[in-house]
């Protein structure tokens, strides 16, 4: 009997268990929805600058039509060519303005304005003293007017613009120096737009990510670790939660630890491959452009007919991730006529050979890689080589500003790898309409330019512009959760339901 009776109490007690979970449940679910009816109703309740952007993937229709449809898919984003049936139309592009003949769209002249910008005196060891620089005279600059340290060379280049913009920010206090006026530093926190954080991490990952064997950690992990370190002790940080903070990651592997800590900072990137989406997104950073590591096609009087080579690409075939197409590519196009289809790298005149052989194509490929960006479509639009676009995830520099379907041509990847497709497309692209898209080429590709000192309309100033947009967002505060009377009733009622049903 006294087992039958310790078997009743269990059962008794399992219904309780279960009965308790299952209001609790519900209690969970309905105050979800009362939080989402508060959020949809009140402006500041989420703070939407936080929230990723839809993503706008270029598409091209199976058709073998080659008109063009330009659609505006979301204000931030810029215009792509889409590839549709002759039946479409094509809208017109909005009138755009302040990049010369080269049409950008949107009506916000926020970035018109002089971007205020703190920068923190780090010591040398984040930034110039990477590239073995000695501070002298107590100061952790160097005296731009004596001498300006040299970046390395090679592939080092492609993620430098933490360098360049550094060098700018400099710049702006020494009288004499001439260079364009997007940015200027000021020493008073409380006057600035935003915070500049000169970690030069893309140039520590690529020098000092590896562990030595008398080291239990690379000086790239202890360097972010004391850089998280120094910015959650500041007052600046402290007093935005670092939202208004500006910090550069260029390279797809720098700032992997201290990311996921320095999260609510603007961050400067090369693409989103790498990043989730509550770490990084268009809504909340910046894309910025690789610096282009072959030669600029100065004094360009080719034409369409003087470049023999219609399709062209060098480097690496064999990546991971996204990458796989260059590997379909490869086996598509190796024995193509008017195909340039190689391995390649920056060994043995590398960089020269791939200038020469862009300066000589009329089209480019950018496929993605790793990531969905590369260095490839920079090198392209200096050489005046029409882009091709194989990357269904890339985000563009300066696109909300920017429409990239005037000088470049974007493939979905599913229909790149399909046999003869991608050859049928750029073949069916005639001499006129090549012609237009080269002129364009030659327009924006100052835009994409970094240089020292900085001048008007190149990438530097171009990135700067880019922050400031960002800068209303960054004053958007987040308003507490107050309950309402139908809210504290409902907590009240759960409470007393839970109390009565859930003792043991």
């Amino acid at each position: 009997m006294a087992e039958k009776h310790s078997s009743s109490s269990l059962g008794i007690i399992s219904r309780k268990s279960m009965l308790c979970l299952f209001l609790f449940a519900s209690a969970l679910f309905m105050l979800s929805w009362f939080f989402l009816l508060r959020s949809t109703s009140s402006a500041g309740f989420i703070g939407l600058s936080l929230l990723p952007h839809p993503k706008l993937n270029p598409l091209i229709d199976n058709g073998n039509s080659a008109s063009w449809n330009r659609k505006d898919v979301e204000p931030s984003i810029g215009n792509r060519a889409i590839l549709v049936d002759n039946e479409g139309e094509e809208e017109k592009p909005q009138k755009k303005d302040d990049l010369g003949d080269v049409k950008c769209s949107g009506s916000d002249n926020n970035y018109k304005q002089v971007l205020k910008i703190f920068m923190y005196d780090l010591p040398s060891e984040f930034h110039f003293g990477l590239l073995d620089w000695k501070p002298q005279g107590g100061s952790v600059w160097p005296d731009l007017r004596a001498k300006v340290p040299e970046y390395p060379g090679g592939l080092n280049l492609q993620h430098s613009i933490e360098y360049w913009l550094t060098l700018d920010l400099l710049a702006s206090e020494v009288p004499g120096i001439p260079r364009a006026g997007s940015a200027v530093r000021v020493r008073n926190s409380s006057e600035a737009d935003v915070i500049f954080v000169p970690f030069f991490s893309s140039l520590c990952y690529n020098r000092y990510s590896k562990v030595n064997p008398h080291q239990k950690k690379s000086k790239d992990k202890l360097l972010q670790e004391k850089l998280v370190k120094f910015l959650t002790s500041q007052k600046e940080w402290k007093r935005s939660g670092g939202r208004d903070h500006v910090l550069l990651a260029h390279h797809p592997n720098s700032m992997l630890d201290a990311r996921v800590k320095l999260w609510p900072a603007i961050f400067i990137l090369a693409d989103f491959g790498r990043y989730p989406p509550n770490i990084a997104n268009v809504g909340k950073d910046v894309i910025a452009p690789y610096k282009h590591v072959i030669r600029s096609y100065v004094n360009d009087s080719s034409n369409f007919d003087s470049r023999p080579t219609l399709l062209y690409f060098q480097g690496a075939i064999y990546r991971k991730d996204g990458g796989f197409a260059r590997q379909e590519l490869f086996y598509l196009l190796k024995d193509e006529k008017e195909v340039h289809f190689q391995f390649g790298s920056v060994q043995k005149d590398g960089v020269g050979k791939a200038s020469q052989g862009m300066h000589s194509s009329k089209f480019c490929l950018n496929i993605a890689g790793d990531t969905p960006s590369s260095n490839r479509l920079f090198d392209a639009i200096a050489s005046h080589c029409v882009p091709v676009i194989i990357s269904d995830d890339i985000e563009l520099p300066y696109e909300n500003v920017l429409d990239y379907s005037q000088f470049c041509i974007f493939v979905r990847t599913s229909d790149a790898v399909r046999e003869k497709f991608l050859l049928n497309l750029i073949r069916s692209i005639k001499k006129d309409e090549w012609t237009r898209m080269w002129k364009r080429l030659k327009e924006v590709e100052n835009f994409f330019e970094f240089q020292y000192p900085s001048r008007e309309g190149d990438a530097v100033q171009m990135i700067w512009q880019a922050v400031a947009r960002k800068v209303p967002a960054i004053s958007v505060t987040f308003e507490p959760v107050i309950y309402g009377p139908h809210e504290v009733l409902l907590l009240e009622k759960v409470r007393n339901s839970m109390n009565s049903h859930c003792r043991f």
